[in-house]
């Protein structure tokens, strides 16, 4: 008996129940739902990126999103010629069972395969780097570089897992569940993946600041 509490199935099971009782413990609470800036009011202008174009989520996408507020954007960098397109995900709670849905679920179900993915760490300029997923995919003839990664208060979490184990942890200690999904997709042209990987890493140091401002603190 003693061998088996010591065992890794014992300790998945110990951590499942505490995270089961953490969620019915703090779901008795109201919780301390802290809004964000509105992603509406997004500057179309960050660090020598302009926005091109506002993009438009249909009413069928945003049901099965269920956020709370929505941006979906391309930018562009006049004095190199580099796109980006920024995504953002916010979720005021998670109580209800609204969550982020990882891309790498979403992006096969829209016709794009998945050639390689790995977790990288970006020098945002605002402390530690921020850990981050990279995904190189492909529809046909067109590549794309993707970013991706969980924003909570001022922790940036790349795993789907961790940022579900920090739901938990900020639920029992600050009472919220808060989080967004911010992701960027960067056009691989002739195949020049190191190129697409600069824009990419570019773009996200140029945002990153101004993102961390409109969620909530």
């Amino acid at each position: 008996m003693f061998k088996f509490l010591n065992s890794t199935p014992a300790r998945l099971v110990t951590i499942l129940l505490i995270g089961q009782a953490a969620l019915l413990y703090s779901s008795i609470r109201p919780e301390a739902v802290r809004p964000g800036r509105p992603l509406v009011d997004f500057p179309s202008t960050l660090n020598g990126w302009q926005l091109l174009q506002q993009g438009v989520i249909e009413r069928e996408v945003m049901d099965v999103l269920q956020a709370d507020d929505v941006l979906t954007r391309i930018y562009g960098n006049p004095a190199t010629g580099q796109r980006a397109d920024l995504f953002i995900a916010a979720f005021r709670s998670q109580r209800n069972g609204k969550a982020p849905h990882s891309p790498k679920n979403c992006l096969p179900g829209n016709g794009w395969t998945q050639l390689s993915s790995s977790e990288i760490q970006i020098d945002a300029g605002t402390g530690s780097p921020i850990p981050v997923n990279r995904y190189i995919i492909e529809h046909g003839d067109d590549r794309s570089l993707v970013l991706y990664w969980y924003q909570s208060r001022d922790r940036a979490v790349a795993g789907e897992f961790k940022a579900k184990f920090w739901v938990i942890a900020d639920a029992i200690r600050y009472n919220r569940t808060d989080t967004a999904l911010i992701r960027v997709i960067v056009p691989i042209v002739n195949r020049d993946v190191d190129a697409a990987d600069r824009t990419a890493r570019d773009f996200v140091k140029a945002t990153f600041p101004t993102i961390r401002h409109f969620l909530p603190a």
